[in-house]
């Protein structure tokens, strides 16, 4: 059984993905790590050195070969955000599961990350703008929803589990 979790930075893809990983005794992959292992330097190095376009032209790569193993992989939030990212989603045959999360939960939890290079770039505020100009790419390439706002990690992963069941994925 084999799982995509897509949605905003912030919404717990990747602590749920290793949460649900262990749950289910499978490799647990992130798309942003594979990219990291295959560039051979951060992804604010590649922002830096080589732009945006050339890291989403690498993303695309690593998500076509990710899609071939098995386990559970965690999306970048701006992943299904590309329409040839998106194909590949939709295409997948395996459950693609949004992370949801509200503006204020998404303030709360970036509030000190100075890491992702959107959070540097845009500011608090502008993150808030741009999850309103990705959900509806979210929700178009999602097979279930799960607003992880009020939920532990742990509960994210039990909803998680259910919808995947309830898909009759796994």
């Amino acid at each position: 059984m084999r799982a995509i979790l897509v949605g905003f930075m912030g919404s717990g893809k990747t602590t749920v993905g290793q949460l649900l990983a262990d749950e289910l005794q499978t490799a647990h992959r992130d798309l942003d790590d594979m990219i990291v292992e295959r560039a051979g330097k951060p992804v604010q190095q590649i922002f830096d050195d080589d732009g945006e376009q050339a890291f989403r032209a690498m993303e695309h790569q690593v998500l076509k070969d990710a899609l071939a193993d098995d386990g559970i992989l965690s999306t970048g939030g701006g992943t299904p955000i590309q329409a040839a990212n998106m194909a590949l989603l939709q295409a997948s045959n395996v459950p693609v599961i949004l992370l949801d999360v509200a503006p204020a939960t998404i303030l709360s939890r970036l509030s000190g990350d100075n890491v992702r290079p959107l959070v540097k770039k845009l500011g608090l505020g502008g993150l808030v703008d741009l999850k309103g100009e990705r959900d509806s790419r979210y929700h178009e390439v999602s097979d279930v929803e799960i607003a992880t706002d009020d939920l532990t990690p742990e509960e994210v992963v039990d909803a998680v589990l259910t919808a995947i069941h309830a898909t009759n994925h796994g």
